[in-house]
């Protein structure tokens, strides 16, 4: 029985002092004055035309990379024939089954077991 409660003081005592240093390794060490760590670079403009300015930029590259992603898009729909698809959607079909555990029902593998 005595052996049990050091065990027990030991075990709290060892918790104690290793509490603190698992809560302080959570939190943030307070090594900065209060800043988040942004850069120059990823600060908003302040003037109204630099707002304007950044915004057309955005938009610009936006619609660069919406067209380049439509062409793209463009070029494997040349490739999605119908039998294409077929096989997609079986081979997804089959991937969800095997993510959910469910096994091929009876009748499919008593078909593949004659037949094939």
């Amino acid at each position: 029985m005595i052996k049990y409660k050091i065990r027990r003081v030991l075990a709290l005592l060892v918790a104690c002092t290793f509490l603190p240093l698992f809560v302080m390794a959570q939190s943030d060490g307070g090594g900065t004055s209060g800043t988040t760590g942004n850069t120059e670079g990823a600060k908003t403009p302040d003037s109204k035309i630099d707002r304007k300015k950044a915004k057309l930029a955005w938009k610009k590259n936006r619609k660069q990379q919406m067209s380049d992603a439509e062409s793209k898009k463009e070029y494997n729909k040349k490739y999605n024939t119908k039998k294409t698809r077929k096989r997609m959607k079986k081979a997804e079909k089959k991937a969800q089954n095997n993510n959910d555990h469910k096994g091929q029902s009876f009748l499919v593998r008593w078909w593949h077991k004659i037949f094939h």
